[in-house]
Order: C-alpha cells, then structure tokens, then sequence
C-alpha cells in the first residue's frame, strides 16, 4: 500500500516538472511578483570621504602655487593696465590652475557643508587664520562661487606683494571683514553677489556698461530655467552685427571642465528662451590701490550664515615620490 502511494507522489512530482519545463515556470515565479528593490541612496560626500593631507611638492607647494611661484616671488613682474586694476593679476591667478580635471567640482547642498569646506581648491589664509576651507579629503575640489573668491584672495595677496605692502592687508579689512565679504559673494542673503561684497568694502566699482567690462571682471548671472554662476569675465560672444549675444568665462563648472575651466553661455533673448538673463549680470572690477574708499560696517550687510570654525589640527605632507 505504501509503495502504491510513494509510487503516486513521485509520478506527480515528474508530471508537473515537466510541465514547468515546457511552460517556462521557474520556481517562485507562481502568483503575483514583487517590484525590484530601488538602490540605496547615494551617501553624501561629507559622511563619506576619508580625510587626507593635500598633496604637496618639497617646498610645501600645490601645482598652483608652484606656478604662481615665481611671480609671488617678484622673479616675475606683472604689469599694471592702464586704470591700476586687479585684472593683470587675476588673469595670471587664473593661467595657474590645471585644465586636466585633477581639480574636480563638488558642491554639496544636502546636507550643507559648510563647516568643513567653502569650495575653494584649497585653505585660504588671511591674518593667520583660515577664512576659507578646502575639502579635508585632499582632493583639492571646489565650486564656482569659492573658486572665484579663491582667485579674488590670490590676485589680492600677489598685487600686494609685488608692491611691496602686507599681503594680508585688504584695505584695513579685518579677518571678519573678509569673512562676511565671503558671505555676500556666495549670495547668503537678499540681493548679495561680489558685485555688492567689492563695492561695499571699497575695493571697487559696479561696471553698469557692457562695453566697459574687461577680462578679469568679477561677474555673476542668473539663468532660465533657474540656475546661476559666478565667474571671472574673459570676453562677449558677439554676432555678425557685433551685438552681445553671450559671454566665454573662467569657473568651476559642473559640466564641460567639471572643475576649474573656460565656458561660455548665451542670453536667453538670442537663445530660443534658454541661457544667461541679460538684465541679471551683476559685475564689478578691483580697482588700483590708490582708489581704495574707505568702508563703514554699520552700512554693510551682516551675515551669519556659517560661523568661522578653525580645524583642530591641519596636516600638509610633502607628495610622495614615485617607486624607481
């Protein structure tokens, strides 16, 4: 009797896997399935990165300042134009950055990090502090609106060494002057950009007049659809009539260079409706020394959005050499 059953229950079992094989059945697959398992959301960079001490030659260098070596030196001398302005320096500050992509962009919003970085290539300095932090990962990333305040503190410092006067001493201004000049440029507030944070701390001048801007302006726009950039001005896209279409710059771009570079965008009204907003460049140019006005800080904005945090302990290694 028992050999009758097993020999049932085997024939069914060989009956239905022959069904499954001609039908295609897998196993499991009988009944409703379940929709795929989404993937895991991206950690953000800030909880992710392993720090590391940036890499430097023997004398403490980045490629940037290996190339700016000679002119911080005064071994190279950069000639003034015409008006005393800071554009003969902020184009060699520009000529010294790498074009290869071993400077990335990076720009982290969720969550905000600006306690451990302010999108500059690197720590910069200003009255023995740090007004402006690098990555801590060592890879020397950074974004547009640091990148160009980056520039703007270099071409300070290099201007002032060349004429012989404290590098560290931007028209009386103090650290936390520079440190709220930083938070105007990065537009923490209504109606900030560097036009505003170069004008208010008597360093300059708005450059209303399209016709009047020179490579080495410090400019920012909005776009359609909604976006924006700030930038160092190289010169205007033109059409046949010679009309300003558009502008080729110097930033940190999220696409093209992805890190820093040259672009180029037009104005939405040459542009089917999409591109820069004409009447949303803000510009404004470093003058010469000689014109500095002196500033009132009741008068200008104060913004806390970020305090000024010092890192605990900053490590700068010499890049390791190559194995022969």
């Amino acid at each position: 009797m028992m050999t009758r059953k097993l020999v049932g229950v085997l024939a069914s079992s060989v009956l239905f896997s022959l069904l499954a094989a001609t039908t295609g059945c897998q196993p499991g697959a009988v009944g409703p399935t379940r929709p795929p398992a989404s993937a895991p959301a991206p950690v953000p960079k800030r909880y992710s990165y392993t720090p590391r001490p940036y890499p430097l030659d023997e004398r403490g260098f980045s490629p940037v300042d290996k190339a700016l070596a000679a002119a911080y030196a005064c071994e190279e001398v950069i000639n003034d134009d015409a008006e005393g302005s800071l554009n003969p320096y902020v184009l060699k500050v520009v000529s010294a950055y790498p074009l290869d992509g071993s400077y990335p962009y990076h720009c982290g919003w969720k969550p905000r990090e600006y306690d451990i970085y302010n999108g500059v290539t690197q720590d910069m300095w200003y009255k023995g502090m740090i007004v402006a932090k690098a990555y801590p990962d060592g890879s020397r990333c950074s974004y547009c609106c640091g990148l160009t305040f980056e520039i703007f503190i270099r071409a300070m410092k290099l201007r002032n060494i060349q004429k012989g006067l404290d590098p560290d001493d931007f028209n009386g201004m103090t650290f936390h002057d520079l440190f709220n000049m930083l938070q105007l440029w990065y537009i923490e507030g209504k109606g900030d950009c560097e036009q505003r944070a170069i004008v208010g701390y008597g360093l300059g001048r708005a450059i209303p007049d399209f016709e009047e801007v020179r490579p080495g302006d410090f400019l920012s726009y909005s776009t359609t659809p909604a976006g924006g950039h700030s930038v160092i001005f190289i010169n205007w896209l033109r059409d046949e009539s010679n009309k300003i279409i558009g502008l080729r710059y110097f930033s940190s771009n999220l696409s093209g260079s992805k890190g820093p570079g040259y672009g180029q965008g037009k104005f939405s009204d040459c542009n089917n409706g999409r591109g820069l907003l004409r009447n949303s460049l803000r510009i404004a140019r470093v003058g010469a020394i000689k014109d500095y006005q002196p500033f009132d800080r009741l008068k200008i904005p104060r913004r806390n959005a970020y305090a000024p945090n010092q890192p605990d302990r900053i490590v700068y290694l010499p890049a390791t050499k190559p194995a022969k």
